[in-house]
């Protein structure tokens, strides 16, 4: 074989080579790029899941401190019906001693006076009516449009 055929061959083949090298090299730049860009935007989505469950906590959180707050209020406002009750009915009891040995005349005038006072429940009971009616209302809307989370189909089936 001729020396020039065996240098061009060999010349040939360490340019093919050197060729392969640097394709090599720039595939795997590549592929790092893309492994980066991945990891980047993996990071990404965990970051900002992480901030939508901080809202949501948050959110949960005021929620549920509201509610303790709410229901401590509830609580004293029933002790304070409690001893209101509990004074009426000791006037209730007092008025019920003096009004067997009260004279006709006082007998009519105190069943007058509880019947403004049963009218005045009756018509407090009325305004209440519509106020509890509009709470069930807004407890059924809540419920109803409360978000709820469709199962996965590859879940499996729900016990």
């Amino acid at each position: 074989m001729n020396l020039t055929l065996i240098t061009h061959l060999i010349a040939a083949l360490a340019a093919a080579t050197g060729v392969w090298i640097f394709q090599d090299a720039r595939m795997d730049a590549a592929v790092a790029e893309v492994r980066l860009e991945q990891t980047n935007e993996r990071l990404g989505a965990v970051s900002q899941a992480r901030a939508d469950e901080r809202g949501i906590n948050k959110t949960y959180q005021g929620a549920l401190n509201a509610a303790r707050d709410r229901e401590a209020l509830l609580r004293t406002e029933i002790d304070r019906l409690h001893v209101v009750s509990d004074g009426l009915r000791d006037q209730n009891a007092d008025a019920a001693r003096r009004l067997a040995a009260a004279p006709p005349a006082a007998v009519l005038e105190y069943a007058l006076a509880l019947g403004v006072v049963f009218n005045d429940c009756r018509a407090a009971y009325g305004e209440l009516v519509p106020k509890a009616d509009g709470h069930a209302s807004d407890a059924r809307t809540l419920r109803g449009a409360w978000p709820v989370i469709p199962p996965r189909p590859d879940a499996g089936p729900t016990p």
